[in-house]
C-alpha cells in the first residue's frame, strides 16, 4: 500500500528540518506555513475494492492528527454510497512542524544562538538564516566565536600571534579548529580595510585578518663535507625559516628534495650538493629562494600518482626542476616492493615531461593492477648511489 501515513507526513516535516528550511525560519527567514503535505490516498477503484483498507487507512491517519490537519471530501459510489476520505494534509504552524519532527530541544537552542547573536553582532543574522544547521553545530563554541569576532572588530588587524590573544575561555586550538566559519563570520563584521582580500582559506586566516603566521621553515642538509655552515663536525642538519633561508649565497650546484625523512638523513655525500626534506604538497617555503632557480633541482617522491602531482606542483615554481628515480626503470625494477595507493590522483597534469606523463597514465589507469605505486623508501640504498654516480 503506498497510502500516505503519518510516518509519511513526519518524515516530509523532516526533510524540511534538513534542508534547513525549518530552522530558517526559526531565525527569520521564510515564513513556511500554514503548509501542504503531499498526500497519495486510494482511487474510486480501491474504494470499492479495498473498503476495509480504506477504512483502516482513513482511521489511523485521522487518530494521529494532533499537528496536522486534514480536509475532507465527499466521494458518492455506486456502490457504498456517500463517503468522507482525506483530501488534503496541512501543517498550520511552526510549532506544530517541530512537535512532528521532535526538534523542539534544537529550536530552543538555536533561538538562544539567535537572542545571543542580535544582541551581540546583529550583522550575523542573516549568516544565521543561511546556515542554521550549522550554528546548531557549533553551538557549544558560538558565544566564544562571537568574542573572537567582537574582540577583532575591535582590534582590526592587531599584528599578534593567535595565541596572544587575550578573551577568557577562548583557546588557540578554538580559532585553529574554526578558521573557516570564522572567516565567513569576520567578513561580515568587519570594515574592507581590515581585510586582506590576497589572502583566503584556511591557510590564509592570519594574513586575511592581520595577525602574524607562524614562519615557514625548510630543513635541509649539506651533502659536501667540504661545505660548513656551521663549526664543528657535527651532522650539517639545518632548519631555517623561510626569510633566512631565501637569503643563503650557498656554493652548490645541485638541490635534491625527498619527502621521506629517512631518505633525507640517509642522503649519501655529493660534491656541491644539498638535500631538502619536503613537505609534500605546497612549496611556498622555498619560492621566496631566488638562488634555487639558479641550481639543478631534482625531485625524488614516490612513484604514484600524487608523488607525480606534487612534481607537477613543484614546476609551478621552479620549471626546470627533474625528477629523481621516478622512471620506469625504477619502477618494475622494484616490482616486489610495490604497494597500493588510497585514493589516488586523477587531474591531468599538465607539467610533466613525454615519459613522467607516460607512467603517471599507467598508473592512474591501473595499468599494472589496482592503485599500484612504489614508495620512495623501497628503493635500495646501492640503486641510489648508482643513480647518482651516474648524474
Amino acid at each position: 500500500m503506498s497510502w500516505t501515513t503519518p510516518a509519511d507526513v513526519r518524515a516530509q516535516v523532516r526533510r524540511l528540518w534538513d534542508r534547513g528550511l525549518l530552522p530558517a525560519q526559526l531565525v527569520g527567514g521564510e515564513e513556511l506555513f500554514p503548509r501542504r503535505i503531499t498526500l497519495k490516498g486510494p482511487g474510486s477503484k480501491e474504494l470499492a475494492e479495498r473498503f476495509d483498507e480504506v477504512r483502516n487507512w482513513i482511521a489511523r491517519l485521522d487518530g494521529e492528527a494532533k499537528h496536522y490537519r486534514l480536509v475532507w471530501r465527499n466521494v458518492n459510489h455506486r456502490i457504498l454510497g456517500a463517503n468522507a476520505v482525506p483530501a488534503e494534509i496541512w501543517v498550520d504552524s511552526l510549532d506544530d512542524a517541530l512537535s512532528l519532527t521532535g526538534r523542539q530541544k534544537d529550536a530552543q537552542r538555536l533561538a538562544a544562538i539567535v537572542e545571543e547573536t542580535r544582541k551581540s553582532l546583529p550583522q550575523l543574522i542573516p549568516w544565521l538564516i543561511k546556515r542554521p544547521l550549522r550554528a546548531l553545530e557549533l553551538a557549544d563554541d558560538w558565544t566564544r566565536l562571537l568574542a573572537v569576532a567582537h574582540w577583532l572588530r575591535e582590534h582590526p588587524r592587531p599584528g599578534i600571534y593567535l595565541r596572544q590573544i587575550d578573551l577568557a575561555g577562548v583557546h588557540t586550538k578554538l580559532i585553529e579548529r574554526h578558521r573557516g566559519v570564522l572567516s565567513e563570520l569576520l567578513d561580515l563584521v568587519l570594515p574592507a580595510d581590515a581585510i586582506d582580500p590576497s589572502h583566503s582559506g584556511v591557510a590564509g586566516f592570519c594574513r586575511r585578518y592581520g595577525f602574524r603566521d607562524k614562519p615557514l621553515r625548510v630543513r635541509f642538509r649539506v651533502l659536501d663535507s667540504s661545505l660548513r655552515l656551521l663549526p664543528g663536525q657535527e651532522e650539517q642538519d639545518i632548519t631555517l625559516t623561510q626569510r633566512s633561508f631565501s637569503s643563503l649565497e650557498l656554493p652548490v650546484s645541485k638541490v635534491f628534495i625527498t619527502e621521506n625523512e629517512i631518505n633525507f638523513l640517509a642522503f649519501t655525500e655529493v660534491p656541491e650538493a644539498l638535500v631538502i626534506f619536503g613537505a609534500g604538497y605546497g612549496f611556498e617555503n622555498l619560492a621566496s629562494a631566488p638562488w634555487l632557480n639558479e641550481k639543478e633541482i631534482h625531485y625524488w617522491g614516490d612513484i604514484d600518482t600524487h608523488g607525480f602531482a606534487i612534481l607537477n606542483q613543484l614546476r609551478r615554481f621552479f620549471p626546470h626542476a627533474r625528477s629523481f628515480l621516478m622512471d620506469r626503470r625504477t619502477f618494475l625494477g622494484h616490482r616486489r616492493l610495490w604497494g597500493q595507493e588510497m585514493k589516488p590522483e586523477t587531474a591531468n597534469l599538465d607539467k610533466l615531461n613525454k615519459e613522467e606523463a607516460a607512467l603517471y597514465d599507467q598508473l592512474r589507469d591501473n595499468h599494472w593492477g589496482e592503485r599500484i605505486r612504489l614508495e620512495q623508501e623501497r628503493v635500495g640504498f646501492d640503486y641510489l648511489c648508482g643513480a647518482l654516480d651516474c648524474l
